[in-house]
């Protein structure tokens, strides 16, 4: 097992980077899960980071086999972030745990738009706010972590032509979760996703939250004293 031994440095070698863990025991705990991570996972690419981070977030190693990546997706984010391009989310608890420090990305809800939308069309109150939010998703950040509907409308855009830089899309349940999901990796853009049903919240945000620990570790927007 690898020990973590400063706040400073790069999660992939032997130290460990947690923006949130402002505490010596939070950090403390918050190392100890990353370091047995590190040795069930495997820790040779920055997609390993990610897969280590989603499997913390569930508390179950299991979720590392489930990880998808396409597209070259945390290349992609981290320009994306670079550019302050907006992070566009589809529930408030995914905007409420996605880090606001380490980047200058404004982290906007799907669900505070497009109201009229979703009562003119009787859709979902998330996949109008994407309609809504049409002309903000080329170049962005796209998170979604609970809504299957959203990510389909989001796909269907893509399809039409519009392009965010990254979507990472997680979203739990029975009822075109997993579909949604493969529909995400078969249209080509960079994306973060999972198989099956299983997903949600807490992996969407730890997979976007990786991959704003590594801009931050490559000399992005760091809160400072990281």
């Amino acid at each position: 097992m690898r020990e973590g031994s400063s706040h400073h440095g790069d999660t992939t070698g032997s130290t460990y980077t947690d923006l949130a863990a402002v505490t010596p025991e939070a950090y403390a705990i918050a190392s100890a899960s990353r370091n047995l991570a590190r040795e069930k996972v495997g820790n040779a690419t920055p997609e390993d980071r990610i897969r280590q981070r989603c499997s913390i977030a569930v508390g179950d190693f299991a979720m590392a086999d489930l990880m998808r990546f396409s597209g070259d997706p945390i290349e992609a984010g981290i320009a994306a972030l670079e550019r302050r391009a907006p992070i566009i989310v589809d529930i408030r608890m995914v905007q409420a745990g996605i880090l606001r420090w380490g980047h200058s990305s404004e982290i906007v809800c799907a669900l505070d738009h497009g109201e009229e939308i979703a009562m003119e069309r009787g859709i979902t109150r998330t996949s109008a706010g994407f309609f809504a939010l049409r002309d903000r998703l080329e170049g962005s950040i796209v998170v979604i972590g609970n809504a299957p509907s959203a990510l389909l409308v989001v796909c269907g855009m893509i399809r039409e032509g519009i392009h965010p830089a990254l979507v990472v899309g997680t979203p739990v349940g029975f009822v075109n979760a997993a579909e949604s999901k493969e529909e995400l990796r078969a249209i080509g853009i960079p994306s973060v996703s999972n198989i099956g049903t299983r997903g949600g919240t807490p992996v969407a945000v730890a997979a976007v939250n990786e991959i704003i620990t590594i801009y931050a570790e490559r000399g992005g927007h760091a809160r400072p004293g990281h």
